[in-house]
């Protein structure tokens, strides 16, 4: 059974090494941001030539860091999210403190 539902969109990713990424867009069916902590995309997954074929654009699916103001009960609640690459790892561009 397939569901439908609203989720965030990643609106722009910076991982350009990670399989799910073509063109700074995620592809995935729908990412995971980490603790409070990193704010790091748990969905990452880093890949030297291959990339997904999934035309589809990500979702945000769940959100662990709960000291963020667009989380609300594990799930994401901005329009929209980018993704920021940072010392080689993929956190949440969007994240904003409480």
């Amino acid at each position: 059974m397939k569901q439908a539902i609203e989720m965030p969109e990643v609106m722009q990713c910076q991982a350009k090494k990670c399989a799910y990424n073509v063109d700074s867009t995620c592809h995935a069916r729908a990412i995971t941001v980490g603790d409070m902590q990193k704010h790091l995309c748990d969905t990452m997954m880093m890949m030297s030539g291959q990339h997904t074929q999934r035309k589809e654009i990500a979702g945000v699916g769940a959100c662990r860091s709960t000291n963020c103001v667009h989380n609300e009960d594990w799930e994401c609640q901005a329009t929209g999210i980018n993704v920021a690459l940072s010392g080689g790892q993929a956190s949440c561009g969007t994240f904003a403190a409480r």
